[in-house]
């Protein structure tokens, strides 16, 4: 990076950090701010500030929010009775864009994950268990269909027995426009095992 200005060298390096953006995306990225009007950079850096100062997890769900309780935990129209437990937020907003859940959410804070020192006691288990014993009567757990995702589901699955909640676990398979050529043989047994009568 000799031939950038230090500021714009450490732009580039700062914006390197985010995630999924490489050496060449985060020069283009440099680039235009420094080309941008001082007004356009502005809003950005303030809005940089705003979120960095105003969000903060929701005590209930640990979703983002900006206000006392987020936004779902806030909606009277959802079902309370339905608790969908997922890893972390991206998780939440993934469901949310389905729009085919209207109960609400606990967002665990990550998967269990011994390889990288991710035990039960980091996520927000105890949180969950006190949401349950408030009147929830089935817990669907969401967590990616992965060996962490699927150590989490049975983790929880087990220590929810006793609580006699129902516990479900979404459907794992073929995606809506996928062959079955070319899917692996994992995803078929799921998507068996997961079938529905029509």
């Amino acid at each position: 990076m000799r031939a950038y200005p230090r500021s714009l060298a450490r732009l580039v390096e700062e914006l390197e950090k985010l995630p999924g953006v490489g050496p060449k995306t985060a020069q283009r990225l440099a680039l235009h701010l420094l080309h941008a009007s001082d007004e356009d950079a502005a809003e950005l850096s303030q809005a940089i500030r705003d979120v960095k100062e105003q969000i903060h997890s929701c005590p209930t769900c640990f979703n983002y929010t900006d206000a006392d309780v987020c936004v779902v935990c806030a909606d009277t129209n959802r079902d309370h009775r339905v608790l969908c437990v997922v890893g972390d937020v991206r998780d939440l907003l993934a469901m949310e864009r389905s729009g085919g859940f209207r109960g609400r959410y606990h967002v665990l804070g990550g998967l269990i994950s011994p390889m990288d020192g991710v035990g039960p006691e980091v996520l927000h288990l105890q949180e969950l268990l006190e949401r349950v014993k408030e009147g929830v009567e089935e817990v669907v757990l969401a967590t990616n269909p992965t060996v962490e995702g699927d150590a989490t589901a049975m983790y929880i699955a087990r220590l929810l027995k006793p609580l006699e909640v129902r516990v479900t676990r979404i459907a794992l398979g073929l995606p809506v426009g996928g062959d079955l050529d070319y899917a692996d043989d994992v995803t078929i047994a799921r998507a068996l095992e997961g079938r529905t009568e029509m």
